[in-house]
């Protein structure tokens, strides 16, 4: 077999595997933005859909992850390659848990209808889950396009998104200290609010491998995280 030919069959592998990448990619942001859907309308029906697809997603990690040992094996991928497969499995392993944060987001909306629980800060939760699904929309552009601008620019997007969710936290916190009948559900917004800023984290991350892939080396780790809610749970706690 010639080398030619060789390289002809890594790229057909490579190009599958990220393919499958970008479908996971494809199938969370649908997911985050049915959870939210789902938790502004009350429609349990679509929450059920984005819990029971959720398997999709963990089911593509794991074809990705049996291609890529197959590649490494059978291929013995040169330095650049080989950084390009392992940053595919790393995307694929931070889409699938950005997955379970979407599906827990509709699990939560089940309990908020049980409590008949409406909250006006749905509105902010949009606005911050749309800042979000932006987010990892453009990095996984960003890693299509090898595209150093627009990965640095969700990483500073991440910022927007932490101080959303400071603010949501801040009113949340009011609503549970005037009216204690409103801390259990008030607390399942605070978990999907948390869960929301984890995709932001994690839509950095994406960011960040892509950058790698061009550079070779990741960007510092100096951004600045926004996080009040240790100092206002102690606040709730002792008030």
């Amino acid at each position: 077999m010639n080398s030619g030919h060789i390289l002809s069959a890594f790229d057909t592998d490579l190009e599958r595997i990220q393919s499958h990448m970008l479908r996971m990619g494809g199938l969370v942001e649908t997911a985050l933005h049915d959870a939210m859907t789902a938790l502004e309308k009350g429609d349990l029906e679509l929450a059920a859909k984005v819990r029971s697809e959720d398997q999709a997603i963990d089911d593509l990690e794991e074809e990705i992850r049996q291609e890529v040992e197959r590649v490494i094996a059978l291929r013995s991928p040169t330095a650049g390659d080989l950084r390009t497969v392992l940053s595919v499995l790393t995307m694929a392993s931070t889409l699938e848990r950005c997955g379970d944060y979407a599906r827990n987001m509709a699990k939560r909306t089940f309990v908020l209808e049980e409590f008949r629980y409406s909250s006006t800060l749905n509105g902010t939760l949009r606005r911050m889950s749309r800042v979000v699904e932006t987010m990892l929309t453009d990095a996984l552009d960003a890693y299509v396009d090898r595209d150093m601008a627009k990965a640095e620019d969700v990483i500073e997007r991440d910022f927007e998104a932490d101080q959303i969710y400071n603010s949501l936290f801040r009113e949340l916190l009011t609503h549970m200290m005037e009216d204690p009948r409103t801390i259990a559900p008030a607390m399942h917004l605070h978990f999907i609010a948390k869960n929301i800023e984890r995709v932001g984290d994690h839509a950095t991350n994406l960011a960040e491998q892509a950058i790698y892939l061009v550079t070779g080396s990741f960007p510092s780790d100096d951004r600045p995280k926004q996080d009040v809610t240790t100092v206002n749970l102690t606040e709730l706690r002792d008030g």
